[in-house]
């Protein structure tokens, strides 16, 4: 069975994900630290539970998801990996991050790039991406079926939806993915946002008034 552990990392409150399993191999989902004190954190996470992260996944490259790319990247040397349709935001980090007032290091362009059906795979567990554009062009979702639960990305909040009035933001193609895509998993299915508490697929269909009447 696959454990989650939840940080909240940053100004932005951005939920970064140690995802496990009982072979200790582990992914970072969202390397969102962007201190000392938050990387300790992680790190310290993943020594005390002898965890060996296998891939760093973005599930969209917004400066908030990327802040501690730099960090991770130098500090395990493990493969990251992000849909290349949001290599624009990397590339644009800086400036972003700028513009907040924000300091960080320039994220690193990803490894490998990741497509809607790839399957990506760590000890005994199997993660299944989700193209979810909207958010972003290259938004993503990470499913493990066995386990019934989806890493949404800024996609889908409990009882909201990811904004879209940033550069390559479409309130349609957002709006696409969650119907077609994310509600078509099964109604019990846990999800685990960018951003606030986790949800299920069919509370949001019920309460989230994006879509509710």
């Amino acid at each position: 069975m696959t454990k989650i552990k939840r940080f909240v990392f940053n100004d932005f409150k951005t939920n970064c994900y140690v995802l496990y399993d009982g072979s200790y191999e582990a992914v970072i989902i969202d390397g969102a630290a962007n201190s000392h004190s938050e990387l300790k954190e992680l790190y310290d996470f993943i020594q005390d539970n002898f965890l060996i992260p296998k891939y760093l996944i973005n599930t969209h490259g917004h400066l908030d998801h990327v802040c501690g790319n730099y960090y991770l990247d130098s500090h395990y040397r493990i493969p990251m990996l992000m849909s290349f349709e949001d290599n624009f935001l990397i590339e644009n980090a800086l400036c972003v991050a700028d513009k907040f007032g924000y300091a960080i290091e320039p994220p690193p362009k990803p490894d490998k790039n990741i497509k809607d059906h790839d399957i990506i795979k760590f000890g005994d567990t199997q993660l299944e991406v989700i193209a979810l554009p909207g958010h972003s062009p290259g938004s993503i979702g990470l499913y493990c079926e066995e386990d019934d639960f989806l890493i949404s990305g800024d996609t889908l909040f409990m009882e909201s939806v990811g904004r879209t009035d940033l550069p390559g933001g479409n309130y349609e193609k957002l709006m696409n993915s969650i119907i077609n895509r994310i509600f078509k998993l099964p109604p019990d299915t846990v999800i685990y946002p960018g951003h606030g508490t986790d949800t299920t697929v069919i509370d949001e269909k019920k309460y989230n008034p994006f879509f509710t009447d």
